[in-house]
């Protein structure tokens, strides 16, 4: 298990539990007690932590490396029957832009996500989660397929960003973008769209427009990453636990603010920490909303998505 910074006193407690069992292991000393009340405490110290983050300890969680990343959650949740689809049709299939369909409970849906990588050979393979324009234009050519046959489809974001590179710009990335948001709005099938880890600019609203979204707990949703925003208002990364604060990016504060439909709760500890527990959580949440979505026609749907994002950000003296 790998610990944060902020998890610093759960690791006291986790070494001391390892130095407990080391000593069980080459004697006859009856052991269970002391592990029972160490394993009792690094829970009890890590339910103190988590009720306690502060916004840039939870922008860390939604970084863990240990995190589940897309293709986790789409095999979990259809039991291994995802089918992926390659490639925009036009330049290449970009690897940083996962999609395919799956079945949860025998009901077929449409599955986009960016990927990260689990360790640095495939960080670089799937370019950190950072998808070039084709990989926004993949995306759009699998939700037009899924509304070809009429299937619902699921976005799971995780993302720093889109590729800010010289040959991203080139190849037109604030256009795929752009045409994105304009064809999402007109999908004739039902969008639920889910932050499982960073939601970072028009990197996650590029396939972030959808019926319903949600957040999980431990994760950030914003116009700029806190380091950005420091990088820019103070021209130094030092400021990025007050940008975090300042930007209000957590799912509470996207809750409270009617950015987004509701927040996913997660195991104390983080998404990484239970990710069978995670993993039934998403389920469930998105077999109840389907169960509303699909109940309603194109047009309902559509007309009520428009309503949705236009609301944004109005209000009243």
């Amino acid at each position: 298990m790998v610990l944060l910074e902020f998890e610093a006193p759960i690791q006291e407690l986790a070494e001391q539990l390892e130095k407990i069992k080391e000593i069980g292991a080459s004697s006859q000393i009856d052991i269970s007690q002391s592990v029972r009340e160490l394993e009792e405490k690094i829970k009890e110290k890590r339910i103190e932590i988590y009720f306690n983050l502060t916004p840039w300890q939870k922008v860390q969680v939604s970084r863990h490396p240990q995190r589940p990343y897309t293709l986790s959650y789409i095999n979990a949740l259809t039991n291994g029957d995802f089918i992926e689809l390659h490639g925009d049709r036009g330049v290449r299939d970009d690897k940083a832009m996962v999609g395919g369909f799956g079945t949860i409970d025998g009901q077929t849906v449409m599955f986009v996500g960016q990927q990260k990588g689990a360790n640095t050979k495939e960080r670089q393979y799937r370019n950190f989660g950072m998808a070039n324009p084709e990989g926004y234009r993949k995306a759009l050519r699998l939700m037009k397929l899924a509304e070809k046959f009429n299937k619902p489809i699921v976005a799971l974001v995780d993302t720093p960003g889109a590729y800010p590179g010289l040959e991203a710009e080139e190849r037109g990335q604030g256009e795929a973008i752009a045409k994105n948001l304009f064809e999402m709005f007109r999908i004739k099938v039902p969008i639920i769209v889910i932050i499982i880890g960073e939601g970072a600019s028009g990197g996650a609203i590029g396939i972030g427009v959808g019926d319903k979204v949600f957040m999980l707990e431990y994760t950030w949703y914003s116009v700029i990453s806190p380091e950005s925003c420091s990088s820019i208002l103070w021209r130094s990364w030092d400021y990025k636990k007050d940008a975090a604060q300042a930007l209000n990016l957590t799912a509470d504060n996207m809750f409270k603010n009617k950015l987004i439909d509701g927040i996913i709760k997660e195991p104390i500890g983080g998404a990484h920490n239970n990710r069978d527990e995670i993993f039934a959580s998403v389920k469930e949440t998105i077999k109840t909303e389907l169960q509303q979505l699909i109940k309603k026609t194109p047009k309902q749907l559509i007309e009520e998505r428009i309503n949705k994002f236009t609301g944004i950000g109005v209000f009243k003296e």
